[in-house]
């Protein structure tokens, strides 16, 4: 429709004799009664026009050739505003395209196959994750789906180190617990990793090698073991809340390929990198930074930095033409070096997007939760799955904005009611199945009942739709007609929590409506109009689950 109502005005425009036109924007009104669509373009021609807008909007609107099985009336408004009310026909036209599309309804081509690669958890291998860390999982993981539901060629990628002081202390961590085991008395270092999950590998080691691990160093088969141990969980986990990593891209490789000791060297070529101190530094302040940042330590242990942009470096190379980083909030002051790095290597840095997610509390009754007591001193993400289930994490870790600090609220998330948003939604979807499955029962138009990849000749022909007339019947059909619209919005701004907003929305319009008008009735025809909404509901809703990777139970 804005394509359409575009064409329309360009053509009024051009038969006023205009030819100078401005780029066309149609946006949804906020207020409901605005209409479906409207457009400022009056407002932004006024000027050169010298005349009024709402003369503007006047002479455009006389001039305009409208479909009016498509649109009911056009209204002025305010200071010239244009404004489009659709038909009834319209919506219900829209229904059927749902059902005909069924799974592929909602889909978009965005992305034109543009390769895209998403990062996002990339914690290292010295624990389990944690909260924190699983909100970066399921809002990284959305956004690929997102973007793959909108025809982006998407690459997921976990990006971790297995070297350095870090891991030299878990494994040493891990041969201290390991003597413990052998009866050794033994004064734990405060620095060391404290949790449970440290015992559980040294005793692992222990069962499978006996006594015989005494004499060896930490950074041998103890730091290998709880590495592949501690990776081995953090992929079951993910699994757990269906996550999927396609790469994990190791920052070691980094050094031992030389790609490191690369970017120092392009970089002194640039004249922006030189020594002091016995430390190497970016000239960062040469490229809009405040100050200098060391990249090399004098100890020869490079900064953060510096395998980043070597890292991000390597992103291009292999070909991605976008780059979405999911960073926490720890990261907010820091990334910018490593656009600057970028930059200065002459790659550009607008081809990199970085998404910074705020911290996770968990709550209960308004007082914070600390849920584990074996595993240190954080909640792992394992513990609140199993404490509430995988679906309830997703939605509630993507409901709101990734910009916003968020409260989990543990007693909201177990409750099996309407109170949870996330049974509110499923239970829709349980319950459409539930009243299809009556209808098959009774033999009621089994045409159009059923799975969702019957061929289009099954689905209920015109007419049928032109049964649904109550208020709440439209209003549902209008809700339904905005899911590409919402799933564009959400892929263009990477903000997963408008689509939950919206999947609420369709829910309880379902709901209004299902409470006010029976499906199943003694009228065949209203009968099968009712079906075939609450079918093009049932696909609306599944494929909206689908992007936020929550099932779509059948029974609840």
């Amino acid at each position: 429709m804005k394509q359409y109502l575009q064409d329309c005005v360009k053509a009024s425009l051009t038969s006023l004799g205009l030819t100078q036109i401005p780029v066309l924007t149609f946006e949804k009104p906020r207020i409901t009664g605005h209409g479906d669509l409207t457009t400022n373009i009056a407002m932004v021609m006024a000027k050169s026009l010298r005349m009024p807008a709402r003369q503007v909007a006047q002479n455009i609107v006389d001039h305009l050739e409208i479909d009016s099985t498509l649109v009911d009336r056009i209204e002025i408004a305010g200071s010239g505003f244009i404004n489009f009310h659709f038909t009834d026909e319209f919506y219900r036209k829209q229904l059927t395209e749902i059902l005909q599309q069924g799974r592929d309804f909602g889909r978009l081509n965005l992305g034109n196959r543009k390769k895209t690669q998403v990062e996002f958890v990339s914690a290292n291998p010295t624990g389990p994750l944690t909260v924190g860390h699983g909100r970066g999982a399921v809002y990284g993981d959305t956004i690929a789906r997102l973007l793959e539901w909108t025809n982006y060629d998407v690459t997921r990628e976990y990006y971790f180190n297995n070297a350095g002081r870090q891991m030299r202390i878990l494994g040493d961590s891990v041969r201290l617990r390991y003597l413990e085991l052998l009866g050794e008395k033994i004064d734990f270092p405060q620095e060391h990793y404290q949790g449970e999950y440290i015992k559980d590998i040294a005793l692992h080691l222990k069962e499978r090698y006996g006594h015989t691990l005494r004499d060896n160093p930490p950074e041998g088969i103890f730091k290998e073991y709880a590495e592949q141990e501690i990776f081995d969980d953090i992929k079951k986990t993910l699994l757990r809340l269906n996550i999927k990593h396609d790469v994990y891209y190791n920052e070691n490789s980094l050094y031992e390929s030389g790609k490191v000791n690369e970017v120092i060297s392009e970089l002194r070529k640039k004249g922006l990198a030189y020594d002091q101190d016995g430390a190497v530094w970016f000239k960062a302040s040469s490229l809009g930074i405040e100050k200098d940042k060391v990249i090399m330590k004098s100890t020869g242990e490079p900064t953060y930095r510096l395998p980043d942009i070597a890292y991000h470096r390597e992103k291009f190379r292999r070909g991605f033409e976008l780059m979405i980083d999911v960073l926490g909030a720890d990261h907010v002051a820091t990334y910018p070096d490593v656009l600057a790095g970028l930059n200065a290597l002459g790659y550009d840095p607008s081809c990199v997007k970085v998404l910074i997610h705020q911290f996770v509390t968990i709550v209960q009754d308004g007082e914070v939760v600390k849920m584990s007591t074996r595993k240190a001193n954080f909640i792992t993400l394992d513990e609140l799955i199993d404490e509430v289930d995988a679906d309830v994490v997703r939605y509630f870790f993507l409901m709101r904005s990734i910009g916003s600090h968020l409260n989990f609220d543990l007693k909201l998330a177990k409750e099996q009611s309407e109170a949870n948003p996330v049974y509110y939604l499923q239970y829709a979807h349980a319950r459409i199945a539930s009243i299809i499955r009556h209808a098959e029962s009774l033999g009621i138009n089994p045409q159009v009942v059923g799975d969702l990849s019957l061929p289009v000749r099954r689905i209920p022909q015109s007419g049928t739709e032109g049964k649904l007339v109550e208020r709440e019947e439209l209003e549902l059909m209008k809700m339904l007609a905005n899911f590409p619209d919402v799933v564009e919005s959400c892929a263009t701004t990477y903000e997963p929590h408008r689509l939950a907003e919206y999947l609420h929305d369709v829910a309880g319009c379902f709901h209004k409506f299902y409470h006010v008008h029976r499906v199943v009735t003694d009228d065949q025809q209203l009968t099968a109009a009712r079906i075939a909404l609450c079918l093009g509901t049932k696909t609306v809703l599944a494929n909206g689950f689908s992007i936020l990777g929550i099932s779509a139970p059948m029974k609840m």
